[in-house]
C-alpha cells in the first residue's frame, strides 16, 4: 500500500448529501449542520445521509467504510461516481475534479476508472458466464475476439474455469458474486467499489469470497473501496477503515489503530468483543530491549500478531518474544504485555496504536 504524497485515488473533502425541502441550505448553515440526525428533520424536513465527510483513498489499498444500516456508508460510495449526486464539497479522483464532470466524462469514469461490484449480482440470465463477464468490454467498444479472451482469463482468476458456457441461473450465488468481480476486473479500473458485495451470502461462502478478495488484492495490487456492516469483514480485507456513525466518520486508521486505540465510546463499544489478540502487532506491543534480557528465545517480525506471538512464547516455554526486522532486535514481547493486551488492559505509554 502507498500512502505517500502522491496524489490519491479518491480524495475528498467536506462532502455532504442531505436529501429534503432545504438540502442546499443545511451544509451552509452552521446551526442545521450541527444538529442531530432526528433535529434537522424536525427542523427543515431534511436528511443528512452523509455529513461533512473527508478521507483520502491511496494507490494500492482496500479502503473500508463500515457502519451499521443507515449510517450512510452506501451513500457516500454512490456518491464517489455521482450515482448519486453529492449536495456540496469537493470530490477528486487522480485530481481530476469528479463535481465538474459533464455526461461523458461521467459515463468514462463508471466505465473504464472505477468499477462498482453491487450486493445484487444484476447478471443477466440469457447470457452465457463469458458474455456476462465481457459484458462491460463490449460496452466500450472491444471487438468480441479481445473481449472474450479477455473475459476468459478473468473467468480462471476467480476461479470458475470450465464453467465459462454456464448461465447465471446454473450457479450458486457464490459463483454468481465471482461472475460480478470477474466483469468489474475485466474492464481493468483503476478502482474496485464494493457495496456490502458479500452480505446476502451464506457464511461459508462470504468468507470464501473475502479470502478472493484478498488474494486478487495482493496479487494485482489494485485499488479498493469496500463497503460493509460487518466488523469482522472489514478487519479481514482492509488496510483502512473509516468507521461511519449517522453520516459521519467517527474514526479512520488501520484495523490495529481502530481495535487499539477507539476514537470514542461508540467506537470502543463498536469492536469490544474483537480478539485484540488477533489484531494487535507486535511492533505496538513490544517494549524497549532491557540488558537482563537473553539474546535467544522465539523471534517474529513487526507485523506478527499478539496472537502468533503467545504461540511462539508457549513453544519457547514462556521466554519473552523478540521482535525482530532485517536482523536487528526492535523489542521484546514479554508474557505480561501479551496477556495485558488478551485482557483488553491499556498498553503502556508508546505502545498503544496512534
Amino acid at each position: 500500500m502507498n500512502t505517500s504524497t502522491t496524489t490519491p485515488v479518491f480524495g475528498v473533502r467536506g462532502l455532504w448529501k442531505v436529501y429534503g425541502p432545504k438540502a442546499d441550505r443545511v451544509p451552509r448553515d452552521p446551526e442545521l449542520a450541527g444538529l442531530s440526525p432526528a433535529d434537522l428533520r424536525a427542523r427543515t424536513g431534511c436528511t443528512a445521509a452523509v455529513r461533512d465527510v473527508s478521507f483520502d483513498v491511496h494507490q494500492g489499498e482496500v479502503f473500508v467504510v463500515m457502519g451499521l444500516s443507515g449510517s450512510g456508508k452506501s451513500t457516500l460510495v454512490r456518491c464517489l461516481t455521482r450515482l448519486v449526486e453529492p449536495t456540496s464539497g469537493t470530490l477528486e479522483i487522480d485530481g481530476d475534479d469528479v463535481l465538474a464532470m459533464d455526461g461523458g466524462r461521467l459515463r468514462e469514469l463508471r466505465r473504464r476508472r472505477a468499477a462498482m461490484v453491487f450486493q445484487h449480482f444484476g447478471l443477466l440470465p440469457h447470457r452465457s458466464v463469458l458474455d456476462n463477464v465481457a459484458y462491460g468490454l463490449e460496452i466500450q467498444g472491444v471487438g468480441r475476439a479481445e473481449r472474450r479472451a479477455r473475459a476468459a482469463e478473468f473467468v480462471a482468476k476467480v476461479g470458475l474455469a470450465g464453467l465459462e458456457h454456464r448461465r447465471p441461473g446454473q450457479l450458486s450465488g457464490g459463483q454468481q458474486q465471482r461472475v460480478g468481480l470477474a466483469r468489474a476486473l475485466a474492464v481493468d479500473p483503476q478502482v474496485l467499489l464494493f457495496d456490502e458485495p458479500f452480505s446476502a451470502l451464506d457464511p461459508l461462502i462470504r468468507r470464501d469470497m473475502q479470502e478472493e478478495v484478498v488474494r486478487l488484492h495482493r496479487e494485482e495490487g489494485r485499488t479498493m473501496v469496500f463497503i460493509t456492516h460487518d466488523l469482522g469483514e472489514a478487519l479481514r480485507v482492509g488496510d483502512r477503515i473509516a468507521l461511519m456513525r449517522d453520516g459521519r466518520i467517527v474514526q479512520v486508521g488501520t484495523p490495529e489503530e481502530i481495535v487499539g486505540a477507539p476514537a470514542d465510546d461508540y467506537v470502543r463499544d463498536f469492536v469490544r468483543d474483537v480478539p485484540r489478540e488477533q489484531v494487535v502487532t507486535v511492533r505496538t506491543a513490544m517494549r524497549p530491549v532491557r540488558a537482563d534480557d537473553a539474546g535467544s528465545g522465539p523471534a517474529l517480525p513487526p507485523a506478527a500478531t499478539v496472537s502468533e506471538a503467545i504461540t511462539a512464547a508457549a513453544r519457547g516455554g514462556g521466554a519473552p518474544v523478540r521482535v525482530v526486522e532485517n536482523g536487528r532486535c526492535l523489542g521484546v514481547v514479554d508474557p505480561q504485555t501479551l496477556l495485558g493486551v488478551v485482557a483488553g488492559v491499556t498498553l503502556p505509554a508508546g505502545r498503544a496504536a496512534a
